[in-house]
């Protein structure tokens, strides 16, 4: 070949490529143009290498796309709160950068599961679970009104958040325009064993939950007289191995002072009964804790469990929040616990969790936070709060139209505390209020009593959030449960439907047909 031939194949070559890149552009520009946030996918897109093939819509190479700059995005972030100047930091900013640093490095995690699964509510939960950890680093800082310390935070994080809300949206789109109907694994179902068990609990831990008494398989056995293993439940999840079987530490009646974090998976926590195993602190904003580290049992590991066990903050009415328990592991089961505090007692954080035969006690916002949970068969005991407050028993914190999170108590029962009961007239009490813009609870044929008042539900601040929250009543009894004196928000709904009530029960809501019955736990997988 000449080199006038060469030249002109070259240069031939070289305006197909650049077609072809124009083409890729085009589509990817075209897509950006259907997220919630195009002007930051433009922006990533244009400064990030194209893929080298797309499919004939352009999607699937367009959301691996988006996806991988989401996790560059996560790692950059957490490098550069990572080497951030601490010198100007007071103590409780500090412990913000703490909270963050924290956060960042789990979404660097959740956002790598998720662009390798292939179980498209995997991706939602996971993806949905780093929304949550952006949103709580915010808090943390808000916690201490420390605006000043904002600023000095990496510019790149409400970039970030728009890119995680990108990432759900393209995800969530794929799911359902995806050519193979899903299956009852990947999205629940009616589906129950012959035992009343959800099938995603394996045997082993199904027996475990149903033995009575002292755990006789317990890897490690806690008690503060000395006939244990170890005298505190942190020295023992310290010494506890991290492996694909579950590992058992059994807790003596006993009241244990001691903040405990757990964020090995497959740990199960089981005591002597409800106030007899009682784990307590007393963090609290209001003594200078971030929410988000008050809490006196937290959770991050996968796939725990409690059973017959209290977990108790004793920082009183008067010390704003003060988390009792924060859940962040995905699939948790908590059977026959209790929940002790005033306000922020039960933290769900994140992720897929199971409440049942359950006592909550608290006064404002006291079962709150964005994962998928449901409460089935507990007790909800509304507290006396401090003179002046109101009390509202959720507030759930959905950020993003597109996560799969929410807060749903069915079959249980709401009603007054000992000591709310005798001055119940002298307080106001609420179902709920909507902490963040999408807040989403579901109450269903549950016995609520005379205390909630006529309304139902209160606004946090104006008209945030009331016609973008999803909050819904369905078939409740009991003398607080007439709906005719509700709010009427455009967000609330009392539900008639039995097909939409479904989309919130365990089978469907929390797809806990695929994981709870192995672990033995009594559950309704449907209304």
């Amino acid at each position: 070949m000449d080199k006038l031939a060469l030249t002109c194949s070259s240069a031939f070559l070289l305006v197909v490529l650049l077609f072809l890149r124009f083409v890729h552009g085009a589509k990817m520009i075209t897509s950006c143009s259907q997220t919630p946030y195009p002007e930051v996918c433009y922006h990533f897109i244009n400064t990030n290498p194209l893929p080298s093939q797309l499919d004939e819509a352009g999607r699937l190479e367009f959301h691996e796309l988006v996806h991988k700059v989401a996790i560059n995005q996560a790692i950059e972030v957490h490098r550069l709160i990572s080497v951030m100047d601490l010198s100007p930091f007071n103590e409780q900013a500090k412990l913000a950068w703490t909270d963050c640093l924290e956060l960042y490095e789990d979404t660097v995690i959740k956002l790598n599961r998720s662009m390798s699964s292939n179980n498209p509510t995997d991706s939602l939960t996971w993806i949905s679970a780093s929304i949550a950890n952006e949103q709580t680093c915010q808090n943390s800082v808000i916690d201490f009104s420390l605006s000043s310390h904002v600023q000095s935070f990496p510019n790149m994080l409400r970039n970030f958040s728009n890119l995680l809300s990108n990432t759900l949206a393209i995800k969530k789109a794929a799911a359902l325009s995806s050519t193979s109907r899903p299956t009852s694994k990947q999205f629940g179902g009616r589906r129950l064993l012959s035992d009343d068990f959800p099938t995603w609990v394996s045997v082993a831990d199904r027996r475990l939950l149903q033995s009575s008494g002292a755990a006789p398989e317990a890897d490690f056995v806690v008690s503060q007289d000395g006939s244990g293993d170890y005298s505190t439940i942190s020295e023992a999840v310290t010494a506890s191995a991290s492996r694909t079987k579950r590992f058992i530490i059994y807790v003596k009646a006993g009241v244990y002072k001691e903040n405990v974090e757990i964020n090995k998976p497959n740990i199960m926590i089981t005591g002597d009964g409800i106030d007899a195993t009682i784990v307590t602190g007393n963090r609290n904003v209001q003594g200078g804790s971030t929410t988000f580290r008050s809490a006196t049992f937290a959770i991050s590991g996968d796939r725990f469990i409690a059973r017959d066990i209290t977990f108790e903050n004793t920082a009183g009415p008067q010390n704003n929040q003060a988390v009792a328990l924060r859940a962040g592991g995905d699939f948790s089961i908590f059977f026959r616990c209790s929940f002790k505090s005033y306000q922020d007692t039960l933290y769900v954080f994140s992720q897929r969790q199971f409440y049942r035969d359950c006592d909550i006690y608290g006064t404002q916002d006291f079962i709150f936070g964005d994962a998928v949970a449901v409460l089935q068969n507990c007790n909800i005991y509304v507290r006396k709060p401090s003179s002046g407050q109101k009390n509202t028993v959720t507030a759930q914190a959905r950020t993003d139209p597109n996560e799969n999170t929410g807060i749903i108590v069915q079959n249980s029962l709401v009603t007054a505390a000992s000591d709310l009961r005798p001055v119940q007239a002298s307080f106001e009490t609420y179902l709920g209020r909507p902490w963040q813009k999408y807040s989403r609870t579901v109450f269903m044929k549950n016995n609520i009593d005379s205390l909630i008042n006529p309304a139902g539900w209160l606004p946090w601040s104006g008209s945030f959030a009331l016609s973008t929250l999803y909050y819904g009543e369905y078939m409740n009894t009991g003398s607080g449960a007439n709906t005719a004196g509700r709010v009427k928000w455009p967000g609330y709904h009392v539900i008639t439907s039995s097909e939409e009530a479904a989309r919130f029960t365990v089978g469907n809501f929390l797809a806990g047909d695929s994981w709870i019955p192995g672990n033995g736990v009594p559950f309704s997988g449907g209304l």
